[in-house]
């Protein structure tokens, strides 16, 4: 079973390189949307938390 999750890592990092260089205005966007969406999460999980010491 580890070739086979080799192979499928390996597909992945191939089709993001092929995505970079072929749209790379909308692998920005894509990036983007990603950290804007961890970004928000953490301040989801502070505002959680400032709102149990209240």
């Amino acid at each position: 079973m580890k070739w086979v999750k080799r192979i499928a890592i390996g597909l992945v990092v191939v089709f993001a390189l092929f995505y970079m260089i072929t749209r790379p205005e909308d692998a920005a966007n894509a990036v983007q949307g990603a950290v804007g969406a961890v970004f928000n999460a953490a301040e989801s999980v502070g505002r959680f938390f400032t709102s149990l010491a209240a």
